[in-house]
């Protein structure tokens, strides 16, 4: 046949490669590879590869048509770990037995019995063998860098996973039972567990209805420490409805009345008959002032821990004596303007600017530390006040010079008014800032009742809210309240964790979240959830400066036998709350101008974020 132009002698088709390879199989199952069976056995036993390259196999050629790579070596084909393989001293009469290896405390960590056999004699030159021997001593002997550097991984991965399993069993982990008072207002809860939330939605009419007698007598039910099954505990679903109830007036079906800062849009588009009603306007301002007065009895009583009044543009808390750390009843305003808070001092009511004075006192007390720019300053200081001395004492001294030139006639010279507003500039630049948080305590407090009252700034004159009172939220009863409940919804979801996703229950809780009714979620929580739950707050902006030490709570803090007696002695048993959560409002907040955006519980034990 002759040779076409580019033929390939050696070509070979598909059909005869297969044919030659079904061959080659029933050959080798038939016959046997050309070594012994003892020697495949010991290339077995030992992991090595059949076809592996080398002088360490027979020089004669495989019958199986497998060629040697020529690019390939002992010292690239075999792994540090392959080269510690341990030979059958049976096999042959050059056997290598692995030595014990211990750690640095000499105990006992690995152990490793002969395996396989191989002759090395035969199949080794004398060159490779010394070196096939030199690195097995300075792997298990010499060098121990490698081990050391396993040992060292081996150690640090379990501190990462878990500090508790290498710590001594006497030390245990610290459990936070308890976390810090949150005076601020939520309008938003969400809670996350890894079991089921369904318990707390849906509850039936018996159970709904003891949870409502239950707030309004005051009686709590104990809970076990753990709850096996939540959704089959009528104690617990009445216990949980109990804990969803406030009382609010005024109450308008139609219109949401929290929260009234910026909150125009929630009033867009809704009936107002009051808004051109001026006899309805004064009706309205009538009942509230009422229902004012009786809150403010039952606060002065003890009957009541605290009360909101939220209004249009402020929001006003009253704490009751021996809540917060204050042996006295206080009210905090957050945010002010210098018109209220001159129209405060009008009225001949006492107040004082927590945060303000914080950080001048701060600035005194480096003052103190550093003598040197304290004289500077002082000297700053005196300089300014000559200026302001000069400024007060002449008007038209300050512009002398006008006369001089003579156009003191052309130029218009600044009022008094203007020369006050930048005397008073610091003052007036904490408006509607957390800074401008106003504190009253004591007798003063009545006196700012009688100012809310006839206060017509607490009333918007135009707009969506216009002529309608503020909102007034409290934990108990009071004169022309409403009772209401919070809305929660339970919805399971999946997320992903890692390469899994995990079944997770979410219950979310919307309405004015009182601080109690925050602290009655929670402490329920606790035994439902076997100790494990997240949730995330949403704070009203404006109410989160409350968590401030009144000047009161820190006299007692730096004192702390002046503390115990006055505040320990107030008893607010009848104050209608959950002995728990009046125990954790009595405490002095540790939050400052900040409040809590998320809580988290593990195995019992609390961690926030603020």
């Amino acid at each position: 046949m002759s040779q076409q132009a580019g033929y390939s002698p050696s070509f070979k088709r598909p059909a005869d490669i297969m044919r030659m390879r079904r061959k080659r199989s029933r050959s080798e199952a038939g016959q046997g590879s050309t070594g012994s069976p003892e020697q495949s056995d010991s290339f077995l036993a030992a992991g090595v590869r059949p076809f592996s390259p080398g002088p360490l196999f027979s020089s004669q050629p495989r019958s199986g048509g497998k060629r040697r790579n020529p690019f390939a070596n002992i010292e690239n084909s075999y792994s540090p770990k392959k080269k510690c393989l341990v030979y059958d001293e049976e096999a042959a009469d050059t056997s290598y037995k692995m030595k014990t290896w211990t750690d640095k405390e000499g105990h006992e960590d690995m152990s490793t019995e002969t395996r396989g056999s191989l002759t090395l004699s035969d199949r080794l030159t004398e060159a490779e063998q010394q070196e096939h021997v030199s690195s097995k001593k300075r792997l298990f002997s010499g060098d121990d860098s490698l081990f050391e550097e396993e040992e060292e991984e081996e150690v640090k991965a379990p501190l990462l996973k878990s500090p508790q399993a290498i710590a001594p069993a006497s030390i245990s982990p610290p459990v936070c039972s308890e976390y810090p008072a949150d005076w601020s207002l939520k309008t938003r809860l969400l809670f996350t567990s890894p079991l089921t939330l369904s318990w707390a939605e849906h509850p039936r009419a018996q159970e709904e209805a003891a949870g409502l007698s239950q707030h309004c007598r005051a009686h709590f039910l104990s809970l076990p420490h753990s709850l096996q099954d939540p959704r089959v505990c009528p104690e617990l679903r009445c216990a949980f409805q109990q804990s969803l109830v406030y009382w609010q007036h005024p109450s308008l079906p139609w219109i949401s009345l929290f929260p009234r800062i910026n909150a125009d849009r929630n009033f867009t588009g809704k009936s107002t008959p009051w808004a051109q009603d001026r006899a309805l306007q004064q009706s309205l301002m009538t009942e509230w002032s009422v229902s004012l007065s009786s809150l403010y009895s039952l606060l002065k009583a003890r009957l009541c821990p605290y009360f909101y009044l939220c209004s249009y543009q402020l929001t006003v808390l009253f704490r009751a004596a021996g809540l917060g750390g204050s042996s006295s009843i206080t009210a905090f305003i957050s945010p002010t303007t210098r018109g209220l808070r001159e129209a405060m001092k009008a009225e001949g009511i006492e107040f004082s600017l927590p945060l303000v004075e914080k950080r001048s006192r701060s600035k005194e007390q480096h003052k103190l530390n550093e003598e040197m720019e304290c004289c500077e300053l002082n000297e700053g200081e005196d300089s300014l006040a000559a200026d302001d001395e000069e400024d007060g004492d002449d008007e038209d001294g300050s512009f002398s010079w006008l006369k001089e030139m003579g156009v003191q006639d052309k130029i218009k010279k600044p009022d008094s008014i203007s020369i006050q507003l930048r005397k008073e500039g610091k003052t007036v630049c904490v408006d509607h800032r957390p800074e401008s948080l106003v504190c009253v305590d004591g007798s003063h407090t009545f006196t700012l009742i009688n100012f809310l009252m006839s206060c017509k700034s607490l009333v918007a004159a135009a707009g969506s809210q216009a002529g309608l009172p503020p909102t007034l939220l409290a934990p108990c009863a009071f004169r022309g309240a409403a009772m209401q409940t919070l809305k929660a919804r339970s919805v399971n979801v999946k997320s992903q964790v890692g390469s899994t996703f995990q079944n997770i229950s979410s219950l979310e809780i919307t309405g004015p979240i009182l601080p109690s009714s925050l602290h009655a979620i929670t402490t329920l929580l606790r035994p439902a959830q076997k100790g494990n739950f997240s949730a995330a707050l949403y704070t009203h902006t404006p109410t989160a400066v409350m968590n401030t030490h009144t000047p009161t709570a820190v006299m007692n803090s730096q004192t702390p036998t002046l503390q115990q007696s006055p505040v320990g002695s107030v008893d607010l048993s009848g104050c209608g709350l959950h002995p728990a959560s009046l125990q954790q409002l009595q405490q002095t907040s540790g939050l400052g101008k900040t409040a809590l955006t998320h809580i988290y519980m593990n195995n019992y034990s609390y961690t926030w974020k603020n």
